[in-house]
Order: structure tokens, then C-alpha cells, then sequence
């Protein structure tokens, strides 16, 4: 299996490092075996050839091929007692009961052969599905095990990227993987983040911009203080997520094993039923061999893994592989608005104060409390504060409220900052005066100590990408979208009529998603929750299934949706339908060819047409024709890249 390398600091990010010792074992272990497997084979051959061509005495040419026989048969053999002794019953028994009754029928070429097959199937088998598991683990290999740690006094110190706290500046180079999560405090740099985010287009970062753990820095060098190390990275949480993924088991395969209990004593009938019939051995050890489903047992977990690394090579990372079943099902997919269907990069276009209110104060103070929150609405207040040199005041005592907007004390003075709602729970009268021109504007008010002081006009984009991602939903079966937001209507109907959604919920607070969400469900539609995964967290969680948008170094996005976008590119959101459904054929496919294989192996077996040797050539031909054919599955979606 293979690994996490190591980048150390000063090399390119792709270099791999060092293999780890439990990798290394590994690779020992399966050399060893291969060794063992060629050498029993050869002495099988040997028995093989010697006795056809009557090379030597017939008892000589017996004994290599039994010797060849059991060794080969010893590992596979042993595997199924340990399996029995653990109160286990898995299908790769029938492969040993065949091997032993051919030694029994004294037909060690038989064995040998079956048994040299078996095993170099597996090994071949285990090999090629590693390029699934292998996508998935190169997007975690690319983390530094080393880091420039920069001193109080100017030094650089190089350390273990483990060693890391928050709190420390690092300087990456040009060419080098960031060791850590963390924030650019000097210099300029381009970044690749598709390790992270799955976008092939380079990020520019500057002071002030958060970078990721396992990215790539590409031009310039970087002072970074570090906000997260080792595995409370964004890449250590992907990491954990990818492999909780791949270790669940979706609905197809818990019914497979629901069936293995009769399905073994059902083939070994179905094999004496042809030995009494036939009164031949080599009949009823080949049926034993051809029945030995690895096609059917294959057939669910290789296409979930090839997804699963698919889908996170592309920044979509699926925590259970039960939901990406779910997509492929869905009904109704109901989008937040402000960043999700928006840029959610929003800007102040107007201001109305108050009567009596220098418009400086009013910017002043709302920008205070805005800084304490990390809302779409209140970065643009502190963004449009910080451009007019207004933003030095100091808000102590903040609290943000949910879906409503932001409180706190400045100067001693009580400010509020959000929606109407918000002012008028806290006994703020606010007049039904509309902002110049801003019937299509999202608004937000402030007051300071129980009295209006004037209100912010902002402005907001479709995002880059969102009508092209509802048209494909439309295209793969949705019936319905909808649009859910706190905003005002005019701006949501404006938003939905742009888009061509069928329906819009404007002004409703996060417990109010929720219940659109469970209504719909009620309904009975399949439904997809998208959104930022903070105030929409309870409405993802109700969903059949929760898309997080935009989840690289969030760690509520990333913990409350079973689905995670680590960008923000919508046309994710129909990809994953996509992926859904091309896993579900993928399967249908793998089955369909390990029960057709099954049916005519039998058959053949049964009418003494197939030898054991070509017995397990057919059982492996179907297991390798299952593994290339999920395979496929790990470079969907490459124009997303």
C-alpha cells in the first residue's frame, strides 16, 4: 500500500521523500510472497514438463509438482483456517477447498496451478487497484516534513514541520510545499492549491490571504505565521475525511455480504451435485475454483475508492461512500444565496445616515463591531471603513447573532449591525426609509445605543459559473431548485429570476432553513442542501444530502455538510450527480459481469468443459476486467481541473 512521502524544505513540493517504515514492510511482504509464489510455480512447471516429456521417472516429475503444489497452497490455505477460527466466512474458501481436494485427488498440477494463479491474481489485483488509493494518498504526500522556523532575532532555523505551533513565522521559498496552515504576514507569491482545492489555476497570495498545508509555492518567497499544524491542518482533515470514506462500506456491499452466508453452502452443493453426477474430479474441483466470486466482491469497493479518489482530486471530499449513492438520487437541491449562488465578495455602494449623523461616525463605529465578525456584510463594511481611514475604533463585547447580524460596545457606546429584525428585537425603531436606487440592494442597518443611525447598501454577483451549474442540474434530473437567503426579496427574486430557479425564500433566519428543508423532505423529495456551512449548518444537516462550499481551512464548513467543496466552483455541485451515477452504471457493470462469468463457469465446469487451470485464468480474467473497469472512474471530471 502505498504511503505518505515527504517533502523536506528547499526541495519542489512533488518530490517524494523518504518511504515510510510501515511502507516498507509493506513492499517486503509482497515481495516475499512474490517470491514464494514464482518459486512454487516454477517447481509446478518443472513437475509439469518433466512428466510430459517423460525427462525423468514419473515419481520424481509427482514430487516437484507436490512440492510446488503445497507450497503455493500453504498461504492460501492457512488463510482460510485463520478466517474460519475467527467466526469469519469469506469467499476465498472455496479457492482452498479446491486446492486441497485436488492435492486430495492426487492432481498436484491441478493445485499447483490454481493456487500459482490465485495468488499471482491477488498481487496483480492488489497492485492495479492501488492506483485508486494511490490518487487518493498524493494529495497527502505533498506536505513538507521540514520547515524554515524564523527566530525572534532574523534566523532561520529549520525544524520538523511537527514541531510547528500556532503562533510561528515560517519562510517558504519559491518551489517549496507550505508546511503548515497559516496567514502571509510579508511578501507576494503565486500558489498552486489543487492539492487542496482541485483548481489547476494558480492562486496569487500577499499579506494578509490564508494558505494551506500542502500547497505549492511557485514564484515568490513567504513569511507566514502559522494557524495550524500536523493534522488540525485543512490537509490533515482531508486526509482523515478521505479515509473514513474509504473505509465505509455503501448499501451494495452490505447486501453482498448479507448473501455470503448461504452463497458458500449453496456452490459447494451445486460441486457435489456434479461430482456424483459426473464421477470426475477434475469437474468438481474446477467448479469449486470458478465459483469463487472475487469479480462480485470487487465489484462494489473498487468503483466507491476510484470515486472517492476522483472526487478528491477535484476538492470534493465525500466523508461516507453511502452518500455519494444519495446524489445520484436527488430530487430538489436548495442553494443558500449569498456566497454560494453569489461571489459573496460584497461591497458597500450606498449610505444613508441618519438625520443628524455624520456619516463618518456612522461608518466608524459599524466597521468596529464588523471586525469581530466574519460575515460576507461585515468585511465589506470594514473593507469600505478601511479605504476612507476610518477603521482604528476597538469594539469590545461582541457577539454575533446568527442569520440576524452582529453586537457590541465601542467607546462605551452599545452598536448594533445587521438586519432590521435584529434593531427591532432590541427596541430600535427603524424608519421605512428605502436606500437611492437600492430596490435590488441587501441592506443592513446599524444603531448605536437604541437609536437608528443610518443604514449600508451592498452589492452582490451571481457567482462565475452558477447558471451553467443549474442548467446541468436541470440536465441530470432535478426537478426542483430553490433559493434560500436572509437577504431581502428583491434581491432574491432577482438572483432566482437570473438563475431560473423555481422558487425563492428570502428574509428567513437559519432556523427557518431548517424547516424548508425538513418540509421538503416531508414532501417527500430527495433534496441537496448547498451552502457555507456556517449559518447554514443546521439546514445541511437536514438535507438528504449537505454540500459545504468553499470548505478549505474551515473547520465548521468541513465538520457540518457530508459533502465538502474545498472551492468554490458551482460546477461541482452537478459533477458529484455526475460522478453518482457513473459509479452506479460502473457497478451495474462489474456485477453484471461477475454473475455472467459465474453462471458460464459453472456451466462449463459442470459439462466438463473448463480444466481447473482455466478455471482460475476465467475467475481472474473477471477480477482484473472489474478493477480496470472502476478505474475508469479516477479521471472523471478532468475539464474541472
Amino acid at each position: 500500500m502505498s504511503g505518505a512521502a515527504s517533502v523536506t524544505a528547499g526541495e519542489p513540493a512533488a518530490s517524494p521523500g523518504p518511504v515510510p517504515r510501515e511502507e516498507a514492510e509493506a513492499q517486503r511482504r509482497v515481495a516475499r510472497r512474490l517470491a514464494v509464489t514464482l518459486g512454487g510455480g516454477a517447481l509446478v512447471l518443472n513437475g509439469f514438463i518433466a512428466g510430459r516429456l517423460d525427462l525423468v521417472a514419473p515419481a520424481v516429475a509427482d514430487s516437484s509438482a507436490a512440492v510446488g503444489a503445497v507450497v503455493l497452497a500453504v498461504p492460501i490455505v492457512w488463510r482460510a483456517v485463520r478466517n474460519l477460527l475467527s467466526d469469519r466466512l469469506e469467499l476465498d474458501e472455496l479457492i482452498a477447498l479446491a486446492v486441497i481436494a485436488a492435492i486430495a485427488f492426487q492432481d498436484f498440477v491441478s493445485a499447483g496451478a490454481v493456487a500459482f494463479f490465485a495468488l499471482l491474481g491477488e498481487l496483480v489485483e492488489r497492485r492495479t487497484a492501488l492506483g485508486a488509493r494511490v490518487a487518493i494518498e498524493s494529495l497527502v504526500r505533498l506536505a513538507p516534513t521540514k520547515a524554515r522556523r524564523v527566530e525572534a532575532d532574523g534566523r532561520e532555523v529549520e525544524v520538523e514541520a511537527t514541531e510547528l505551533a500556532p503562533g510561528d513565522r515560517i519562510r517558504v521559498r519559491p518551489g517549496e510545499g507550505v508546511p503548515a496552515d497559516g496567514v502571509v504576514r510579508a511578501g507576494r507569491s503565486t500558489l498552486s492549491e489543487a492539492s487542496i482545492t482541485g483548481e489547476s489555476l494558480p492562486a496569487e497570495k500577499g499579506e494578509g490571504d490564508e494558505v494551506y498545508a500542502g500547497t505549492t509555492n511557485l514564484t515568490g518567497a513567504l513569511d507566514v505565521e502559522v494557524l495550524r499544524a500536523g493534522a488540525d491542518t485543512t490537509l490533515g482533515k482531508v486526509k482523515q475525511l478521505i479515509l473514513a470514506a474509504e473505509a465505509s462500506r455503501p448499501p451494495v456491499a452490505r447486501i453482498i455480504d448479507r448473501y455470503v452466508a448461504w452463497y458458500l453452502p449453496t456452490v459447494l452443493m451445486i460441486a457435489f451435485v456434479i461430482l456424483f453426477f459426473t464421477r470426475e474430479q477434475v469437474r468438481f474441483v474446477a467448479a469449486l475454483v470458478v465459483a469463487c466470486p472475487t469479480a462480485l466482491v470487487l465489484a462494489t469497493p473498487t468503483a466507491m475508492v476510484a470515486a472517492l479518489s476522483c472526487a478528491a482530486r477535484l476538492g470534493i471530499l465525500i466523508k461516507n461512500a453511502s452518500d455519494l449513492e444519495v446524489a445520484s438520487r436527488l430530487t430538489c437541491v436548495l442553494f443558500d444565496k449569498t456566497g454560494t449562488l453569489t461571489s459573496g465578495a460584497l461591497s458597500v455602494v450606498r449610505l444613508l445616515p441618519a438625520e443628524g449623523c455624520d456619516p463618518g461616525d456612522v461608518l466608524r463605529f459599524a466597521a468596529a463591531v464588523a471586525g469581530r465578525s466574519n460575515h460576507p456584510a461585515s468585511r465589506a463594511v470594514v473593507a469600505v471603513a478601511e479605504e476612507a481611514g476610518l477603521s482604528g475604533a476597538e469594539a469590545v463585547d461582541v457577539e454575533e447573532i446568527p442569520g440576524l447580524g452582529v453586537a457590541g460596545r465601542v467607546d462605551g457606546r452599545e452598536v448594533l449591525l445587521g438586519r432590521r429584525t435584529l434593531l427591532e428585537r432590541r427596541g430600535v425603531e427603524v424608519p421605512a426609509a428605502e436606500l437611492p436606487g437600492g430596490e435590488a440592494l441587501s441592506r443592513i442597518d446599524v444603531a448605536v445605543d437604541g437609536r437608528w443611525w443610518g443604514a449600508f447598501g451592498l452589492e452582490d454577483s451571481v457567482r462565475e459559473g452558477a447558471g451553467e451549474a443549474v442548467a446541468r442540474l436541470r440536465e441530470l434530473g432535478v426537478e426542483r431548485i430553490s433559493i434560500m437567503t436572509g437577504d431581502r426579496w428583491d434581491v432574491a427574486r432577482k438572483v432566482g429570476t437570473e438563475l431560473g430557479c423555481d422558487d425563492v425564500a428570502a428574509e428567513v433566519l437559519p432556523q427557518e432553513k431548517l424547516e424548508l428543508a425538513e418540509s421538503a423532505r416531508a414532501r417527500g423529495e430527495r433534496i441537496a442542501v448547498v451552502g457555507d456551512g456556517v449559518n447554514d449548518a443546521p439546514a445541511l444537516a437536514a438535507g438528504d444530502l449537505g454540500i459545504a462550499m468553499g470548505a478549505a481551512g474551515s473547520d465548521v464548513a468541513i465538520g457540518s455538510a457530508q459533502v465538502a467543496l474545498m472551492n468554490n466552483d458551482l460546477r461541482r455541485v452537478p459533477f458529484l450527480i455526475e460522478l453518482s451515477l457513473a459509479s452506479r452504471r460502473v457497478v451495474r457493470q462489474n456485477l453484471a459481469v461477475g454473475v455472467g462469468l459465474l453462471a458460464v463457469g459453472l456451466a462449463l465446469a459442470g459439462g466438463g468443459y473448463l480444466t481447473p487451470v482455466w478455471a482460475i485464468l476465467l475467475h481472474n480474467l473477471g477480477s482484473l476486467f472489474v478493477v480496470f473497469n472502476s478505474a475508469r472512474l479516477i479521471r472523471l471530471g478532468e475539464s474541472l481541473g
